[in-house]
């Protein structure tokens, strides 16, 4: 006979963890993909929350780091309505994103079905997911989030599989990431301390946290590039947009690039492939030179003004 000592596992009012949707789940899932990620089985990267869409708001917009696909997740405290499916489809269209979470704490059937339609009948890479999330505790207890995929893309796991080699449970697209990363913390000096080690993401950042900016440096298929960005949880791109908009033309005449719009700005690239070792210390360096200008930009001309 044992003698430990058991307890009942409970459902909690999920308003009672998080009591308002935009201001606390919102904020709170972006923070922690990770549960989220284990529940469909991809890493999720977030990216920027209330991204608007036409006259909407994107919930969440993430990355899968496999391939550097955009992932959009929908997410409501309440069961699933029309509403959220429409705009869904809203953002579909206009965001570009490959992969749609719908989180909800409830689905009806109508709106599982629409789902699973779209699985069938869209093609790769599309997929479409409805999870559903809950609340559960012992006694008093802090709460423990539990994400339920009730649909899923047909053959999900093959597809995942093939899409996602690993090999000592990294993907050989985060290896190569690494590599370069690994390369330019070593190459440019002083990086190390400023921002740590290399990690086997798409992008490394450059914080200003003095204007609530960040330098976004990044790889890519064929190119490597650069950007301005607020922070994650801003209420904002638009808050980040109407400042640096104040002073584009001064911005623009210094770095030569346009600010552009949507939630990225002053953006600017060159091809190469970043896994060429021989083309790579010319890679870095370019990158390098180019976020001390942009850093350097931002300072001269916003220090005064944030």
């Amino acid at each position: 006979m044992t003698t430990a000592k058991f307890a009942k596992l409970e459902q909690a009012d999920i308003r009672t963890a998080w009591p308002h949707e935009a201001r606390n789940f919102t904020p709170w899932l972006l923070d922690n993909l990770d549960g989220l990620s284990d529940a469909i089985g991809i890493p999720l990267e977030a990216e920027a929350s209330e991204v608007a869409v036409e006259s909407f708001s994107a919930d969440i917009i993430a990355r899968n780091p496999f391939d550097n696909s955009r992932v959009l997740i929908e997410n409501q405290l309440e069961s699933s309505d029309h509403t959220h499916l429409g705009q869904i489809l809203t953002y579909l269209a206009g965001l570009e994103a490959q992969t749609i979470i719908w989180v909800a704490s409830d689905f009806r059937e109508p709106h599982l079905s629409a789902f699973k339609w779209l699985n069938e009948s869209t093609t790769e890479p599309f997929a479409f997911f409805a999870v559903r999330v809950k609340v559960v505790r012992i006694g008093d207890s802090p709460f423990a989030p539990l994400f339920e995929v009730v649909v899923r893309p047909n053959n999900w796991e093959r597809q995942l599989h093939a899409a996602n080699p690993k090999s000592g449970g990294q993907s050989e697209l985060g290896r190569h990431r690494l590599a370069f990363w690994t390369a330019y913390v070593s190459r440019v000096e002083g990086e190390l301390a400023r921002n740590g080690e290399a990690k086997g993401t798409s992008n490394r950042w450059r914080v200003i946290p003095e204007l609530d900016l960040i330098v976004s440096m990044y790889v890519a298929v064929g190119q490597i590039g650069l950007f301005v960005r607020g922070p994650h949880r801003s209420l904002g791109a638009e808050l980040t947009r109407d400042f640096l908009a104040l002073h584009a033309d001064a911005i623009t005449e210094r770095l030569g690039v346009p600010m552009g719009d949507g939630q990225y700005f002053f953006g600017t690239s060159r091809g190469g492939d970043y896994n060429d070792a021989q083309e790579r210390d010319q890679l870095i360096d370019w990158l390098h030179e180019k976020a001390e200008l942009y850093e350097r930009t931002m300072m001269d001309v916003l220090g005064g003004t944030a």
